[in-house]
């Protein structure tokens, strides 16, 4: 890409505002970690990938471990189809990067939805808020 290119290639914001309500719609089932715009900006530092597809978009992020890397899907919203037709690309993606797993955390719904791709369960994710303590 040269300068002018760069110039016109529209920003992480401008990719990503079209799959805003998408995104936030997901970003319920996290818990309240993380807004769009913490997205955003992770995406811009690198520190994840957006995937857009037509109806539907993937966030993702490589995970270092002492002895093996993954890619891990952290968001996926959308119609399911088109996720899934995307696994072909995480797969690629993983494998340019040395990658040995590709990962997921998500609501149960997930485990029969992914099964038909390979997908099992490898642990349970379980989550509970701490209390403040006030009273």
């Amino acid at each position: 890409m040269n300068a002018k290119e760069a110039l016109a290639a529209p920003s992480t914001l401008e990719a990503m505002f079209p799959y805003r309500e998408m995104l936030e719609r997901a970003l319920e089932f996290a818990g309240g970690t993380h807004l769009f715009e913490d997205i955003v900006q992770a995406v811009d530092d690198g520190r994840m990938h957006f995937w857009p597809a037509e109806k539907s978009c993937v966030v993702t992020e490589v995970v270092c471990y002492p002895r093996a890397r993954a890619i891990h899907i952290f968001l996926a919203a959308g119609d399911l189809m088109e996720i899934k037709d995307m696994d072909e690309t995480f797969q690629e993606f993983g494998r340019v990067l040395d990658a040995k797993f590709i990962t997921l955390s998500g609501r149960k719904g997930w485990v029969k939805a992914l099964d038909d791709l390979g997908y099992s369960i490898s642990h349970v994710s379980l989550y509970k808020e701490i209390e403040d303590g006030r009273k």
